[in-house]
């Protein structure tokens, strides 16, 4: 993961971070006034504070506290998933490329893990991936979307399809991860299926468009049948800080997502811009990152982390694709002034 691979080195101050999908807007201002204020009282657990605050998650997306799990980051409760819904002859079903953190906890289990390519179009195989699910009778379907890495898009009419024909034994695992940057998000959710009562699971997480990743705080929505299953491998509580700063951002979440969204969108078209004027070919983005062609993302990366721009590692097979995360536009500039 993208943590290992920038292990191995020191880097300087004025250091352009570009290679986490990080948010540079940073927690809100109301977020970091809660922990300030909390901060003083951190001695204590803070248990029964839960309930409310598990409520209020639910609430933000229409949803019941008995259709919502929390854990630390959207990882936690993902790995959940993997845990109670694959088996020995359940497999894990994933694309390739994907984030890999559900495919490393299956194979550290020793759970069957698939792997289906993207399409041309970089989106999910889903027919093929619910094939090799009917195959096996049964198993867990996970698809990110939009993709980290390639940040495409999996059309809704293709996730339609995949909820409507689930083979028996199957669940499907849908992170959103990066949902909020795309321009028509509420339109392209899953949540619609989580609250039908479908098979499908739903992660999100506060580390992104929030500009929470260190906060370490995400969440997983199913029905509740699905929810009560993964419940009790759960981590206990998070932090009560960073419970504290998530309740003060989903007060201001109406105001803050559209705004944030505005503003990388703006920045996201002026790189796009960039690289078209320079004949450099990409994949389209919906995400907060850009793959761009460089030949040799590998030796691109070493040569642009020598000026102090750390971008994404290679993303097998994309090996001729670099990954790099949309900053704010002073680190944008670093960036292609460096890339020149």
């Amino acid at each position: 993961m993208a943590q290992r691979a920038l292990a191995g080195r020191t880097w300087p101050p004025g250091t352009v971070w570009l290679n986490a999908n990080e948010n540079p807007d940073g927690p809100p201002q109301p977020a970091l006034q809660a922990i300030a204020q909390t901060a003083g009282q951190a001695w204590r657990y803070h248990f029964q504070a839960f309930r409310d605050f598990y409520a209020a998650v639910a609430r933000s997306e229409r949803l019941e506290p008995e259709q919502v799990v929390v854990g630390a980051g959207s990882t936690e409760v993902l790995n959940l998933a993997v845990l109670v819904f694959t088996s020995a002859t359940r497999p894990l079903i994933a694309c390739l490329p994907t984030f890999e953190a559900p495919a490393e906890i299956a194979q550290a289990l020793g759970r069957p893990t698939l792997t289906v390519p993207l399409t041309p179009s970089y989106a999910a195989d889903v027919k093929r991936m619910a094939a090799e699910a009917d195959r096996a009778g049964g198993g867990l379907i996970y698809l990110c979307n939009p993709n980290n890495p390639t940040s495409s898009l999996t059309p809704q009419e293709d996730l339609a399809w995949l909820v409507s024909n689930l083979p028996r034994n199957t669940v499907a695992l849908i992170d959103e991860a990066y949902l909020h940057f795309v321009e028509d998000c509420d339109s392209r959710s899953a949540l619609a299926w989580v609250r039908e009562g479908r098979n499908v699971i739903v992660t999100r997480t506060f580390s992104k468009i929030y500009g929470m990743a260190g906060l370490r705080v995400g969440f997983a929505c199913g029905k509740p049948e699905l929810m009560r299953q993964i419940r009790p491998f759960r981590n206990n509580v998070i932090s009560i800080l960073s419970a504290r700063a998530v309740e003060a951002a989903l007060a201001d979440a109406a105001t803050l997502i559209p705004q944030r969204r505005a503003r990388l969108i703006r920045i996201r078209r002026d790189f796009c811009d960039w690289l078209r004027k320079r004949n450099l070919r990409y994949i389209e983005p919906h995400a907060n990152f850009v793959m761009i062609d460089v030949g040799d993302a590998r030796r691109m990366a070493a040569l642009l982390a020598r000026k102090n721009v750390a971008v994404g590692r290679p993303f097998p097979p994309l090996d001729n694709m670099l990954r790099v995360s949309i900053g704010a536009e002073a680190d944008m500039a670093k960036f292609k002034e460096a890339f020149e």
